[in-house]
């Protein structure tokens, strides 16, 4: 990598996944992961490997499956995380360890309860465990916002000393602003020794709505990597927006004169693809891949861009990806230009039995819907994607009428067997789920209910999320259909499904 690259590290699918109710199946994984790699980013954080069974499955899987972009797993600095990494990742063509301790006073003295000696010795310790796997290590402090500036420096000379090739200082907390976060990360890099020998980068959470404004800061200051996520998805408030960070850099090179190897025509499929997969939709207004991002309502704002683009508009909408996405089948495509389609999406069933299902529900929409956009197809496709269906929906009828109290008939299949149950409701969705609910017994809460349309025009795909949480365990559900009440049970019965599926995972940060 040279000085006028800047490294774009995607943690979607590791810190994006911890955002409550987004976790993804295998499969889901795999399709952000070659959309990812589509995309161009540099390197795939795929998981954290000792979470479970199945992060470590999903990220193998990864790096068997990805042949350009670096495959990296994350691991805490003990000896189990990083033999679980190293082992997952071993696959891939290019490979990361990617380990980390606190060091800051309020994380080692109260979550970790060691010295900042013994924190020194087990980074060191880390980083040498996992350079028997790859000599591509990357080493996090966490906390770096509130740690001492003396002990980073002291932890880091020794961790270059050991061989770790990337030095990442993250904001875990969302604590910083922009100029104190700059002024850090220009000292770190003047008082390290061997500075010069590796890539410095930064990982910045939007706590306080400075993720970007942080990561960008550290970039002026002279980190070469920066460690983002699709739609700035991640845990609590999130995490730095990759497509806005990509953006910012390419839009003022002006100010920035870096580089990266992102195809940003691939921006706007890739942020529509996590949002389906999720159930997170993207608010309207969010910059780049919002709805409203290039729309524009004022008359004189609309005069102007008429006259000349750049009156108002200071990237084109097709830079991004949108408009990118043409009508691409219809009711009378056949089997192979399916397949084909899929494929270009980066979605790969795992039998014939399962394309020509997809195929099936594919001319069941097209029967419904006189367009079929790429969109339509991502949902139809995730809409169908669980690991143990065990609860699939039958049939539904419901009956709403003004003045009357709307009422639902539901047959439920539980593992094949046809379950009849009907109930009354505040509105005719309240309705369905009450009477799914006679069935299945779950005690679920429902957090969430929202709907978004996939693509416009009234015969459009509505696509509900609904956020179930039981015992502590919180799942997105999705679904999709032209019918908003079918596609609202979709998604509960989804939801429910994964709940029931649902494998303990370990916390990288408990």
């Amino acid at each position: 990598m040279t000085q006028n690259q800047l490294i774009i590290f995607d943690t979607t699918l590791r810190d994006g996944e911890q955002s409550p109710g987004a976790a993804m199946t295998k499969e889901e994984k795999l399709r952000i992961a070659r959309q990812l790699e589509k995309l161009g980013v540099n390197v795939i954080e795929a998981g954290f490997a000792a979470a479970s069974p199945g992060d470590f499955g999903a990220i193998r899987a990864i790096a068997e499956a990805i042949t350009e972009t670096t495959v990296c797993s994350l691991a805490r600095a003990n000896e189990n995380d990083i033999r679980r990494a190293g082992e997952a990742i071993q696959p891939a063509k290019k490979r990361r360890i990617h380990t980390f301790i606190a060091t800051s006073p309020i994380h080692m003295q109260n979550k970790l309860r060691m010295t900042p000696e013994q924190v020194l010795d087990r980074a060191v310790q880390a980083v040498q465990w996992a350079l028997e796997y790859t000599d591509d290590v990357e080493f996090s402090a966490e906390d770096a916002v509130r740690s001492d500036i003396d002990f980073l420096v002291q932890v880091f000379d020794a961790v270059i000393a050991a061989g770790a090739k990337t030095i990442n200082v993250p904001d875990t907390v969302g604590y910083s602003v922009p100029g104190q976060w700059g002024e850090r990360m220009a000292q770190l890099i003047a008082r390290v020794r061997n500075s010069d020998k590796v890539i410095w980068s930064t990982h910045c959470h939007n706590d306080l709505g400075m993720a970007v404004a942080n990561s960008l800061s550290a970039v002026l200051a002279g980190a070469r990597q920066v460690e983002c996520t699709i739609n700035g998805l991640g845990e609590r408030a999130g995490n730095a927006s990759l497509e806005e960070i990509v953006m910012a850099v390419k839009t003022r090179r002006d100010v920035f004169q870096l580089e990266t190897t992102i195809d940003t025509t691939q921006i706007v499929a890739t942020s529509k693809l996590v949002s389906t997969i999720t159930g997170y939709p993207v608010q309207p207004n969010k910059a780049i891949v919002g709805a409203n991002a290039f729309a524009h309502e004022s008359g004189i704002h609309q005069d102007g861009v008429l006259k000349h683009r750049e009156t108002y508009e200071i990237m084109r909408a097709e830079d991004v990806g949108w408009g990118a996405n043409k009508l691409t089948l219809g009711k009378l495509s056949g089997r192979n230009a399916f397949r084909t389609r899929l494929t270009e999406l980066g979605i790969t069933l795992e039998s014939e039995d399962a394309l020509n299902a997809a195929f099936a529900r594919f001319k069941e929409l097209a029967d419904k819907k006189s367009e079929i956009f790429d969109e339509d197809i991502q949902a139809l496709v995730s809409d169908n994607v669980v690991n143990e269906e065990n609860f699939k929906l039958g049939y539904l009828h419901v009956a709403s009428q003004t003045g009357e109290t709307p009422h639902a008939e539901v047959v439920v299949l539980e593992n094949g067997v046809e379950h009849r149950a009907d109930a009354t409701g505040g509105g005719p969705v309240d309705a369905a789920f009450k009477a799914i609910e006679k069935i299945v017994r779950s005690g679920a809460e429902l957090l969430l209910y929202s709907v978004n349309n996939i693509t416009s025009g009234t015969d459009a795909q509505g696509e509900v999320t609904v956020r179930l949480s039981k015992g502590g365990r919180v799942v997105n559900g999705q679904g999709a259909d032209t019918d908003i009440v079918i596609a609202s049970a979709k998604a509960y019965l989804n939801g429910l499904n994964k709940l029931h599926a649902y494998a303990e995972r370990a916390h990288p940060q408990v």
